[in-house]
Order: structure tokens, then sequence, then C-alpha cells
């Protein structure tokens, strides 16, 4: 009988023991929350690559955060002088792109409801927020897959968040299609928690935002113009295409017609005459390689020295999203 008693407590010991050791979705959750939501502020240096078009594209990353709300993210192309910029402070969000010297302002409550893959702090609400999320774990890794919650959600539904057991930090994140492959991922290089800024850290410098050496429009003209074709792959549409020459450059109409109805328009992003920040219709969307501004039936941005406009009266957001993440430069596939 006592043999009997100390091999059931045996039993007990280990079975608690085991529970002890194998952390829960919620345990490891709630640490993260408090590790990267309750830092003062952090700073991060990340690598972007996009899959979304023929060709991967590889961004460099760097992120200041500081309680409660201040942000500063500046993305540019690996190899470029191009890059963009997006300023969160005490009068708002802000978009600007150097090369042009041009700043844009949303009234936007940017990033509470358009979670980016790049904000830590993001990604632990991302995993709170989802009640179906899922933990599994590896011999070095937490790797959670939660819902995305950023404005091309459809496009992008799902995102597998990779954590370093011993430090409780994200190595990198995959966001996922519907079919499951991956689109995007962000690689951390370094993370640094508890950095504080000051404000004027976050202040846009309208009087700085010109790099050296700038692309004025007769530049544009003796390089030529490049244009840029939608990679999606919708059945039963076709597309016209039309150029025109302007003050400005060369100007391009693309009409899309069949199952699928919109129009693009595309040409050298012009300079501004005045440094001021310029308020600007609908909510930022992060398209990785550009910020652009989305309505109920456009959505606009620029890359590359081109400004890109596309509208339509029957595609939803998700899909004019969808469009602007797949223009490609090789042609329409």
């Amino acid at each position: 009988m006592r043999s009997r008693i100390v091999a059931l407590l045996l039993v007990v010991v280990m079975v608690l023991l085991a529970a002890c050791g194998t952390p829960s979705k919620e345990d490891i959750a709630k640490k993260l929350s408090g590790k990267w939501n309750d830092t003062k502020g952090y700073e991060l240096k990340a690598t972007m690559e996009i899959k979304t078009g023929a060709e991967p594209r590889i961004y460099d990353v760097v992120v200041w955060y500081t309680k409660p709300a201040f942000y500063r993210v500046n993305v540019s192309q690996a190899g470029s002088e191009d890059s963009q910029m997006i300023v969160r402070n005490e009068e708002g969000v802000f978009v600007v792109t150097p090369s042009l010297g041009k700043t844009y302002k949303f009234q936007s409550d940017w990033p509470a409801q358009n979670s980016q893959a790049y904000l830590i702090g993001a990604l632990s609400d991302d995993i709170k927020t989802d009640k179906n999320a899922t933990m599994t774990e590896k011999e070095k890794m937490y790797i959670f897959e939660t819902a995305t919650r950023n404005n091309h959600k459809k496009v992008l539904p799902t995102q597998r968040i990779h954590v370093d057991k011993k430090t409780l930090l994200p190595t990198y994140v995959s966001v996922l299609d519907e079919n499951k492959e991956e689109k995007i991922r962000i690689t951390f290089q370094q993370i640094t928690l508890g950095k504080e800024r000051k404000a004027a850290d976050y202040a846009v410098d309208l009087d700085g935002t010109n790099i050296e050496k700038e692309q004025s429009p007769e530049d544009g003209k003796k390089t030529g113009f490049q244009t840029y074709y939608p990679t999606v792959d919708w059945e039963g549409t076709t597309l016209d295409e039309e150029q025109m020459e302007t003050a400005n450059g060369t100007r391009s109409f693309m009409t899309i017609s069949g199952s699928k109805e919109f129009i693009i328009v595309q040409e050298p992003a012009t300079l501004p005459d005045k440094k001021i920040a310029v308020s600007i219709e609908g909510d930022p969307v992060d398209l990785g390689f550009a910020v652009a501004a989305l309505t109920d039936n456009s959505i606009r941005w620029e890359s590359n020295g081109i400004s890109f406009f596309i509208a339509s009266e029957t595609l939803t957001k998700d899909e004019m999203i969808e469009v602007a993440l797949s223009m490609e430069a090789e042609g329409m596939k």
C-alpha cells in the first residue's frame, strides 16, 4: 500500500514539474507584452524583403519609438538613395520623402488601427487581440501565428512571429498570403529596449528634407520615363495604355477593363515650390516600399521618382492595395 502511495505521489510530482516546464501561450504572450509594450521606448534596425512582385525587393528599416505615441520609421531601398519616413508626433502623422523635398500630413491615428510587422509593440497587440492565435515551440524559438491588423489584412491575412526563447525578442516575422506563402519578411538585426528620445527628435524638419542631389523634372526627361505595370493575376481583364507628354515629362494612362475595372496614372513626381507640410486626403497605408494615401475610391503614392494614382468605382480598398503592391517595371504578368 505504501509503495502505491509513493508511486502515485511521484506521478503527481512529475506532472506538476512537466506543467511548470511548459509555459502556455498566454504565459509567453503576457511576458512579451510586458517586455515590448511596457518599455519607455525602443530603437531597432531591420531588413524587409517584399515578395509581392515579380522580383523580391529588399529595404532597410530604422524605427524609433518613445512613449506614449511618438514614432519615426525610416525605410530605404538597399543600394539606393531613395527613402521615405513616416513620423507620428504631437502635431499628427507625417510622411516625408527627402529626395523630393515633400511632406504630407494625414489626419490619422496611425499606427493604432494599422499594425506593422516592424513595430514590436504592435506585434504584441496582434498576439493579444487574436483569440485564435497559436503558439508552437521549437528548441530555441516560440512561433506565434496570428491574424494581421493592417490595411491589407485581406491580401496578407496571416503572420508568423518568431521569438527567441532566451532574449524574448522577435528574430523575424513572416507575413503570409491566403495560401500561406511568405510575401513579406521582416528580419530584426538589432533591438534596443528602454531607449527614449526627446519630443524634438520627432519633429519634422521641413528645411532638412531635401538630399544634396535632387532630381528635377528636367533630369527625369533625360533619364527617360520607366512605366510600371500591375502584375495581379486577374482573369478576364484587358489593359489599354496611352501616353502623353506634359511640361513635367511623360504621363501614362492605363485603363483596365473586364472583370475588374480601374485606371492607373503615373508620371514623374514633381518637386514642391515651397517646403510646407501638405494635408492629404485618406488613410496612410504602408506598402513597404512607400506610404500611400488610401480613400474609398483611390490610392496614391510616390516611389522611385514617380507619382502613382489608382482609381476605381468598383474595386474594394483591399483590391486597390493589391494592385499597388503588384506594380512592377517589367511588364504585366
